[in-house]
C-alpha cells in the first residue's frame, strides 16, 4: 500500500470539517497579525518621545490602535481555537469510527494478524494524543508561518539590510532545530515499537500470572517484563540525548534576533545609513518576528508524531475489505447452503482444497475430523469471516458476495468456542442478538435455552455485570450466554463451532435438548469433538487434511470410513473411562 503524507490523510479524514479549519486559519492569521502590528505603533511612540513631542494627543491614536489590536488578537484567538478544537474532536471521532468500521469489514485473517494490544493503543490512546496537534497545528502553524513571512517582507521593505540581519540568529536556530529532526521517524517508530512490546509483555504477564505462579516462573517472567520496560525507557533517553545539543542551540540562539540586529543596525544608524525611526521600527519588529516562528517550530515534534500515528491509522483503514455490495443483488429464498469448489489458505499456506458441500434448507449437519483438519475454517467461511481464495458460497441460492453484510448477518448466527462478552449486564449481552427485544423476550429465550436457572442463581440475576470479556463467569457460563444471544438473533442458519466445549456433560445435555427445539426449521451446522452429540445429524461431513474425506449419516460413516470408525471407538472408550472413574 502506498503511504500518504499527513496533510492528504487529514484532508481526507476532515471531510466536511475543512470549513472549520479554513475559518480558523483566517481568524488565527488576524490574531497573530494583531499581535505584531502594535510594534509599529510602539516604535512610533518611541520616535515621538525621542523627538520631544510632549502633547498627549500626539500619542492618543497610537495608544488606541494598540489597545484595539490587542483586543482583536484576543477575540480572534478565541474564535480560531474554538473552531479548530471543534474540528479536531470531530476528526478524532470520525477517524476512530472509520478505523473500527474498517476492522469490522476487513477479513478476519487480516484483523487477527494485528496485535490486539497495539490496535487498542492506536485506536484509543494514540488517536487521542493527536488532539493537541489537530487543534493547533493547522491554524497556529499556518498563521504563524504566514505572519513570520509577512513581518520579514515588511522588514525588507523598510531596509533590506536590517531584514537580513534579523535572520542571522533565526537561521542558526532553524538549522540547529532541523538537525534535531534528522532520523526523527526512525527514532519515533523505534519508541512506538518498544512501547508496543512493553504493552504486550505487560498484558501477557498479567493474564498469565496464575500460570506463572503455579509453575514457579515468576522470576524469569518478571525479567522479561523488566527488560521490556528498560528498553521502553532507554529508547526515549537515547532519542533525547541525541537531540539535546541541537535543541539547546536552537532554543538559545533563535529567539534573540537582537543579537545581530542591534549591533549591526546600530552601525548603520551611526554612519547615517538609516533614519532613527526606521532603526527603532526594525528593532521592535524583529522582536515580533521570531514569536510566530517559535510557535510553529514548537509544533514540529507534534507534527512528526501525528504523521506516524495517522499513517498507522491509514494502514488500518486501508486493510483489504470483504467484497460486499452496498445493496444486495438478491435475497436468499431459503436457508440452504452450497459450497462450490472452495479453496482457502492463511497467507501462503492453503488449508482447504476444493471443498464442495450441499446442505439442504432446515437440515442439521455436523463437521467432524482430527484437530487442524479444517472444520472451523469451513464454518468461518460460511459465516463470512473470510472470503475464499477460490470458489463460491451460496446461501438460499444467492452468492454471499452479492449480499450486504447487514443482510447476510440477518441470515446467519455464529457461536464459536471462544466467545466474547461485553462488560455489561447479562441482560444486555443477550439483547445484543436483537436490540429491539424486551426484557421479557430475553428471559423467555433464556428459559428455552436452559440458561435461566443458572442466571437466576447469580447474585444480581440478569443484572449481573459479566466483567471484561466475561471474566466474572466461567468458560461454560460464557458459552451458554453466547448461545442464548445467538438464539435471540433468530437467524435461519445457526453455526455452533465447538460452542459447548467448556460445558460440563450435564449442562451440555440440557443445552442440546433446548437447542433441538429452538432450531426446528433452521439450518444447523455443528462442529464437535464429542461425537455422541452429533450422531442424530441429518448428515455428517468428515474433514481431514483440508478436504471432505467422506459424508453421510452416523451409521453410514461407521460402515464406510475407517477414520470415522476409529474416532468413534476412541470417543466411546473415553466416555467409558469417565464412567468408571
Amino acid at each position: 500500500m502506498k503511504t500518504r503524507g499527513l496533510l492528504p490523510i487529514l484532508s481526507d479524514y476532515a471531510s466536511d470539517k475543512k470549513r472549520y479549519y479554513i475559518v480558523s486559519i483566517i481568524a488565527a492569521i488576524i490574531s497573530v497579525a494583531s499581535g505584531i502590528i502594535p510594534f509599529y505603533f510602539i516604535a512610533d511612540i518611541i520616535t515621538k518621545l525621542i523627538n520631544h513631542q510632549d502633547v498627549f494627543t500626539d500619542y492618543l491614536f497610537d495608544i488606541i490602535m494598540i489597545l484595539v489590536l490587542f483586543l482583536i488578537k484576543g477575540l480572534f484567538h478565541v474564535l480560531s481555537t474554538s473552531l479548530s478544537h471543534i474540528a479536531a474532536f470531530q476528526i478524532i471521532k470520525a477517524t476512530r469510527k472509520r478505523a473500527t468500521d474498517s476492522l469490522a469489514l476487513a477479513s478476519l485473517g487480516d484483523v487477527k494478524d494485528e496485535n490486539s494490544g497495539s490496535l487498542k493503543n492506536t485506536l484509543c490512546e494514540r488517536i487521542d494524543s493527536t488532539e493537541t496537534t489537530l487543534a493547533h497545528i493547522i491554524p497556529e502553524v499556518t498563521s504563524s508561518v504566514l505572519c513570520f513571512l509577512g513581518t520579514f517582507v515588511y522588514l525588507m521593505f523598510l531596509d533590506w539590510r536590517m531584514g537580513l540581519f534579523s535572520l542571522i540568529p533565526v537561521g542558526i536556530g532553524i538549522i540547529s532545530y532541523f538537525t534535531m529532526t534528522i532520523g526523527y521517524e526512525r527514532y519515533y517508530k523505534n519508541c512506538i515499537e518498544k512501547t508496543k512490546i512493553l504493552n504486550d509483555t505487560a498484558v501477557e504477564y498479567i493474564n498469565g500470572i496464575e500460570v506463572i505462579k503455579a509453575f514457579g516462573k515468576s522470576e524469569s517472567s518478571y525479567e522479561k517484563f523488566e527488560r521490556a520496560a528498560r528498553e521502553g525507557a532507554s529508547c526515549f533517553v537515547e532519542w533525547m540525548r541525541n537531540s539535546n545539543i541541537s535543541f539547546t542551540i536552537a532554543m538559545s540562539v533563535a529567539p534573540y534576533t537582537l543579537l545581530a540586529i542591534l549591533p549591526l543596525g546600530g552601525l548603520l544608524y551611526y554612519y547615517n545609513q538609516i533614519p532613527l525611526n526606521v532603526f527603532i521600527i526594525c528593532v521592535l519588529m524583529s522582536i515580533g518576528l521570531i514569536a510566530p516562528l517559535i510557535t510553529a517550530m514548537g509544533h514540529a515534534d507534534d507534527i512528526s508524531k501525528a504523521q506516524v500515528i495517522f499513517k498507522e491509522i491509514d494502514r488500518i483503514v486501508s486493510l483489504e475489505k470483504l467484497a460486499r455490495p452496498q445493496v444486495s443483488k438478491a435475497l436468499p429464498k431459503d436457508s440452504s447452503i452450497i459450497v462450490k469448489d472452495v479453496s482457502f489458505g492463511y497467507k501462503d499456506e492453503e488449508v482447504l482444497h476444493n471443498i464442495n458441500l450441499d446442505i439442504k434448507s432446515g437440515s442439521q449437519v455436523a463437521f467432524v475430523g482430527p484437530s487442524g483438519a479444517g472444520k472451523s475454517t469451513i464454518a468461518k467461511l460460511i459465516a463470512s469471516l473470510w472470503d475464499p481464495n477460490k470458489g463460491d458460497i451460496f446461501i438460499g441460492g444467492v452468492n454471499i458476495k452479492d449480499l450486504t453484510l447487514e443482510d447476510y448477518n440477518r441470515e446467519v448466527s455464529y457461536v464459536s468456542q471462544n466467545n466474547y462478552l461485553f462488560n455489561v449486564s447479562i441482560m444486555e449481552n443477550i439483547r445484543m442478538g436483537n436490540l429491539d427485544a424486551s426484557d421479557e423476550e430475553v428471559i423467555d429465550i433464556c428459559k428455552k435455552c436452559g440458561v435461566h436457572d443458572f442466571i437466576m442463581n447469580l447474585e444480581q440475576g440478569y443484572d449481573t455485570v459479566v466483567g471484561d470479556s466475561g471474566s466474572h463467569l466461567s468458560g461454560g457460563e460464557r458459552q451458554r450466554i453466547s448461545i442464548a444471544r445467538a438464539m435471540m438473533k433468530n437467524s435461519k442458519i445457526v453455526i455452533l463451532d465447538e460452542a459447548t466445549a467448556y460445558t460440563d456433560p450435564e449442562n451440555e445435555s440440557i443445552i442440546q435438548k433446548s437447542l433441538a427445539e429452538l432450531v426446528k426449521g433452521k439450518t444447523l451446522i455443528v462442529i464437535a469433538h464429542r461425537l455422541s452429540t452429533i450422531v442424530n445429524s441429518d448428515e455428517i461431513f468428515l474433514v481431514n487434511n483440508g478436504v471432505i474425506e467422506s459424508h453421510g449419516t452416523h451409521k453410514e460413516l461407521l460402515e464406510k470410513s475407517e477414520l470415522y470408525k476409529n474416532m468413534w471407538n476412541a470417543h466411546i472408550k473415553a466416555k467409558d473411562g469417565d464412567i468408571n472413574d
